[in-house]
């Protein structure tokens, strides 16, 4: 039986991050990344917006505020380095109405806490960083949000981890989980430490190890519609105020690496983990379970969910979508947007024992293993300095 010093399940972006963070710790390791897919990324990893955020939105107090701050930085420094196209968009977040006025001084207020550099300018102001977006009086600027395209970035990371001795073993889906073994289809693989970066699937990992004991997956769709025949005709990203009571940014208007203009995505709740369409991806073992945990969600104190169910289930209009993007931004009709994106799917950690959808990243471990239980977005931008943060943690319990 093969065995490794560090065994990482799942080869999405932070797997990768972390597994190259490792290396960099411990260059004579033996370390595997086990994916179930013939790819890296194929999941969230490579069906992201491809935003890289700024950090403004979190709490001061949140790993999200510190890591995605952070994050900016390094993942433009990595692209540099490893010749990845970025974009420099920057992002505008605009007010609907005199309501979310104050909700972009609490943006403002929150950037400069987070260390984070973003403006408030003016209609006049606005017009000239993006002619096409919609305002009430007032707009937040930020300059260092930036766009990428996320299987490139992926790509990059694969060959960064492999040049410094690292192994991916594709189409290898772990069965079981204890202390010390992987159980596969192919047979089992023994290990030192497990970093378990399994994402749809890394509540269930946990548990196996006796992690994740009052969390379990709630998945949300996301889809986005291309203009194709608009590229080059929105300079910045532009967002709405969010909805505070909840971890979604809502409707946004984003320009893409090459111009490209999109408008999404939605959060919309589905029934199964890898449910990307009606079909592709139902499973019926998963259906009783997530239905079992939408009582707890319906009653949650902390969100509206009756209010989100209203929200996002008409997005599944193309028309519908357009028209929230409207609020945003002149010029866009229904039939610029002719192209469907790949959807892609947000694995959302809900707290059973609170009742709530986690906010921030969550991650839980010991001297035996490490499980990163919530890397939402923007977990993307924020993959290298998570890693970063995640190899402390193992310092911290004695993994090195």
């Amino acid at each position: 039986m093969d065995t490794y010093d560090f065994a990482i399940i799942g080869a999405g972006i932070v797997g990768l991050a972390v597994g190259i963070e490792i290396l960099k710790k411990a260059p004579a390791a033996r370390i595997a990344i086990f994916e179930k897919e013939s790819a890296a990324g194929l999941h969230a990893s490579g069906r992201n917006s491809g935003v890289v955020h700024a950090g403004f939105y979190y709490s001061p107090d949140s790993l999200k505020a510190q890591l995605t701050r952070d994050g900016n930085a390094l993942l433009k420094e990595f692209a540099l380095e490893n010749d990845v196209f970025l974009r420099e968009t920057g992002k505008v977040v605009v007010a609907q109405n005199e309501t979310e006025i104050s909700q972009i001084h609490e943006l403002k207020r929150r950037g400069d806490a987070n260390g984070v550099n973003v403006e408030i300018v003016t209609q006049q102001e606005l017009a000239k960083l993006e002619p096409r977006a919609i305002t009430n009086d007032i707009a937040l600027w930020s300059p260092s949000t930036a766009v990428g395209d996320p299987s490139k970035m992926t790509a990059a990371f694969v060959s960064k981890f492999i040049a410094l001795g690292g192994q991916i073993i594709y189409g290898t889906k772990i069965e079981k989980v204890n202390a010390t073994t992987l159980a596969t289809a192919s047979g089992s693989f023994g290990y030192r430490h497990l970093v378990n970066a399994a994402g749809l699937y890394a509540d269930k990992i946990g548990r196996q190890l006796g992690f994740s004991s009052s969390y379990t997956m709630l998945p949300f769709i996301g889809l986005y519609h291309y203009a194709p025949n608009l590229k080059g005709s929105l300079q910045r990203h532009i967002y709405p105020v969010p909805d505070p009571r909840n971890p979604f940014l809502g409707v946004h208007l984003t320009t893409t690496v090459d111009g490209s203009v999109k408008v999404g995505p939605t959060a919309i709740p589905i029934l199964s983990r890898e449910q990307y369409s009606a079909l592709e991806g139902f499973s019926l073992s998963e259906l009783a379970g997530i239905l079992g945990v939408y009582p707890k969600f319906m009653l949650s104190p902390h969100h509206d969910v009756w209010s989100l169910l209203k929200t996002e289930l008409p997005k599944l209009s193309r028309n519908h979508l357009v028209k929230q993007a409207g609020l945003l931004a002149e010029g866009f009709k229904p039939s610029d947007f002719t192209v469907k994106g790949k959807p892609g799917i947000r694995a959302q950690l809900f707290d059973l024992e609170n009742k709530k959808l986690e906010m921030d990243f969550v991650i839980e471990g010991d001297a035996n293993s490490t499980h990163i239980l919530n890397a939402v977005s923007p977990a993307w931008t924020s993959s290298i300095s998570f890693a970063k943060h995640v190899i402390q943690n193992m310092e911290a319990r004695g993994v090195f």
